[in-house]
């Protein structure tokens, strides 16, 4: 891999900011446009972002197989036990009202809890696709096609 410095100082200084937008639309998701798809997608693209300029076996280095195999499922768990406490506290799966002590605060609590379960879930199975392609090294053969 030939070193890039000016690409390698300029995705330095963005993939913070990147990392910054997805927190802002992470936690605008329930104001406005927004939510935990997307802002896990853009957590996802910081990560890619860093793979693709300093190599996959540094970006696996900085966001670890392990942390995939623990946060995939800490999503679903984060999305699907925000339904059963609704659940346990007499309310319908997913209905946030009863999450609070006024339905107003109980949408505002589930919906954020509900979109970082998603967000959460995301960006781990963005990252996990791409590592699971970037890590492929097949060399096209004229008998290939």
């Amino acid at each position: 891999m030939r070193h890039h410095l000016i690409l390698r100082v300029v995705s330095k200084l963005l993939i913070p900011f990147i990392l910054l937008y997805a927190l802002y639309v992470q936690f605008h998701g329930d104001f406005g446009p927004g939510g935990g798809f997307q802002a896990g997608v853009i957590f996802a693209a910081a990560f890619v972002l860093y793979a693709l300029i300093f190599g996959v076996q540094a970006a696996r280095k900085a966001f670890p197989d392990s942390w995939l195999a623990i946060l995939i499922p800490l999503g679903v768990l984060i999305f699907a036990g925000t339904g059963i406490a609704s659940l346990l506290l007499g309310g319908t799966f997913l209905d946030y009202d009863v999450l609070a002590s006024t339905p107003t605060g109980g949408q505002h609590l589930g919906i954020l809890v509900v979109e970082f379960g998603v967000g959460v879930t995301v960006t781990a199975v963005m990252i996990a696709i791409f590592f699971a392609y970037a890590g492929r090294t097949h060399e096209i053969q004229d008998d290939d096609w």
